[in-house]
């Protein structure tokens, strides 16, 4: 018969709140308290600090919108802008100065040894993943494998992403990722992002900025899984207890980390529909290009105005009247650009029987030759 296990040694256990290693002569509850009230005092201290700091920044981010905006209006009204120098110099000191102060918080809080309030987290947690139900993303794929990986994740999987990306509550977000395990990964954060910057280029700000909230959301627990080098799935959980607790610093920096990707997303959009405009535009322009390789419109634009008043009117006499009044090679130089952006079609009667136009503008032609090529001119 198996001998019954003794308790009885465990019923004298002290737990104390420091450690036990004091003089007989000192009062150990007094100094319990003490150190206790001491540690109190000294994160009531860090909160405080960390609140002056966070309201620093936003002073900082404040002061900067109204200076850009001064800048922006002196250099509109042709201003001088030299007269913000001193603000501008100023206020780039107060924003190195808080980054080194930034910097120094972060260091002393990374080395700041855990006391008994750090230790109050969730005691024990498991994340059962049925994996007969969840994809195993291939490892060691190449840049053309992860993209046709990607793309076929997507197909399958867009529906449910972008259902996710509508949640707003933590509850329901947490229960659909954990009813949905294979979206934790990053095929859904880079979909997201994408989803991100095509709602900012719509001018979707709204749905852009709620749509970014869940973004991070995902983000944070791949970060999370990445520094705990676990599955990402065993994450889920974790993150959302964090977020639901009262560890304000943990939100702040999550909801510091959101705003900067918002401004990220909003820089990117704005960077995409100026390049597609950009390309519109040189795509047009291509398209308008004369026999010659010259853009009639570039060209018109510099035309003296005379010649631009003439092309305008389309009033052949007046353009023959005023080239014919022009130094000769001046005169030769308009009419060579005029006919290599199409603007001017030489030899116009005999293209139009043949299919071969004269594109040839010599600047040796005298004045007279000149002035019989505008005859033969045909306005576009």
């Amino acid at each position: 018969m198996t001998k019954p296990m003794n308790y009885d040694k465990w019923k004298k256990i002290e737990v104390s709140d420091d450690e036990d290693d004091t003089h007989p002569n000192i009062d150990t509850p007094s100094l319990f308290r003490w150190r206790h009230q001491a540690r109190v005092e000294r994160r009531e201290q860090r909160i405080e600090e960390q609140r002056d700091h966070e309201k620093k920044s936003k002073e900082l981010i404040e002061r900067r919108k109204n200076f850009n905006t001064k800048l922006k209006k002196l250099e509109n009204e042709g201003g001088d802008v030299s007269t913000l120098k001193g603000e501008k110099e100023s206020l780039e000191k107060e924003e190195r100065q808080w980054k080194e102060k930034d910097e120094e918080i972060k260091k002393s809080e990374r080395l700041r040894p855990l006391d008994v309030d750090d230790l109050t987290h969730e005691g024990k947690s498991k994340t059962s993943i049925n994996k007969k139900t969840t994809e195993e993303r291939p490892k060691n794929m190449t840049e053309d494998e992860q993209a046709e990986y990607y793309k076929q994740f997507v197909e399958k999987h867009k529906a449910d992403i972008k259902k996710y990306g509508m949640f707003r509550h933590y509850d329901d977000t947490q229960k659909f990722l954990e009813d949905h395990f294979e979206l934790v990964c990053e095929e859904t954060a880079n979909y997201l992002v994408v989803w991100c910057i095509d709602l900012e280029m719509e001018e979707k700000h709204g749905l852009m900025e709620h749509v970014s909230h869940q973004t991070m959301i995902m983000q944070f627990i791949l970060e999370l899984s990445k520094s705990l080098k676990v599955d990402p799935r065993q994450c889920v959980r974790p993150f959302f207890t964090r977020m639901k607790t009262a560890d304000e610093q943990y939100k702040q920096g999550f909801f510091d980390e959101l705003q900067a990707f918002r401004e990220r997303v909003q820089k990117r959009a704005k960077q995409k529909v100026e390049d597609a405009v950009k390309q519109y535009e040189e795509e047009e322009r291509q398209k308008r290009l004369g026999p010659g390789g010259l853009d009639p419109v570039e060209v018109m634009e510099s035309l003296p105005k005379e010649l631009q008043e003439c092309f305008e009117s389309r009033d052949v006499t007046q353009l023959q009247d005023v080239l014919s009044k022009m130094p000769r090679d001046e005169a030769a130089n308009h009419l060579d650009r005029c006919i290599k952006s199409g603007l001017w079609v030489p030899n116009a009667k005999d293209a139009e029987g043949d299919g071969d136009v004269e594109t040839k503008g010599e600047e040796e032609e005298n004045q007279d030759k000149v002035r019989q090529d505008v005859e033969k001119l045909q306005v576009e």
